[in-house]
């Protein structure tokens, strides 16, 4: 097992203002960054805010993968350091609902949301693969967003592909549940964590954005399923995750939770 500083950041996120969106997300990284943290997650569409009233509005809000503007978030990264961050990517005359994987050094890759919620289908083309897995100076991260993290398959995929721990850029709209429970999306997320023993950190938005309401579901999830850390008055959550070996999904004593799966009886699933 080693060791991994995380935190998941939820800085207030302005429809439409890109300069001051990416100004208060360098503020937040540069705040988890000097609590030593080195996965830094922020919200899905974190540069642009959310609910668009058309898709004019959103390309106005979008950036692309080679804006300038990216080098300020990735200045604030120190050596070895990384960020997700979740953007409305532009590309040509197309939009994708994207989360950009970042190092004090170079971009690492971006990966777009396969999984539309709502309204996104009005706005956003859909990826081609269900989450992504990068390798990074803090070792293999899968990213996916929001959504995505609804179908079992996605975080259990990016287990199998050797993902050491789930970066989760998300905007979950606040719904009625039961006094006292969780979130269903947290819970959710808690079981897909258990389930692969994958480390899962959860960058949620705060407060309201034109009539819907956040759930303010930052976390971040340990492997076994626990929620390690909440938001402080800052909106950052951050924790010491242990992380295993890449493939390493040994229950000792007797137990492998990969070796004991059984393909051949699941069917088409």
């Amino acid at each position: 097992m080693r060791s991994l500083r995380a935190a998941a950041a939820s800085p207030a996120v302005r429809l439409g203002d890109v300069d001051g969106n990416l100004d208060r997300i360098r503020d937040a990284v540069r705040n988890a960054a000097a609590r030593g943290a080195r996965l830094i997650v922020l919200p899905e569409l974190a540069t642009s805010g959310y609910v668009f009233a058309d898709v004019d509005e959103a390309m106005r809000a979008s950036l692309m993968r080679d804006d300038p503007r990216w080098e300020d978030v990735s200045s604030v990264l120190p050596d070895g350091a990384v960020a997700v961050v979740g953007y409305a990517e532009r590309d040509g005359d197309r939009l994708f609902n994207t989360a950009a994987v970042l190092t004090r050094e170079r971009r690492l890759g971006d990966y777009r949301k396969a999984h539309l919620w709502g309204g996104e289908r009005a706005i956003f083309g859909v990826g081609d693969a269900a989450g992504a897995v990068f390798d990074t100076p803090v070792g293999r991260v899968g990213v996916a967003i929001c959504y995505d993290s609804e179908f079992p398959e996605v975080p259990r995929r990016l287990a199998l592909a050797g993902a050491e721990v789930l970066a989760l850029p998300v905007n979950w709209p606040q719904i009625r549940r039961p006094d006292g429970e969780h979130p269903p999306e947290t819970i959710q997320t808690m079981a897909a964590a258990r389930s692969s023993r994958l480390a899962t950190v959860i960058a949620d938005r705060q407060g309201a954005e034109r009539g819907v309401a956040w759930t303010g579901g930052t976390a971040i999830i340990d492997e076994d399923g626990w929620i390690m850390a909440v938001p402080d008055a800052d909106g950052l959550a951050w924790a010491e995750l242990s992380l295993r070996p890449p493939g390493d999904k040994s229950l000792p004593p007797h137990n492998d939770l990969f070796a004991d799966r059984r393909p051949d009886l699941y069917g088409a699933i």
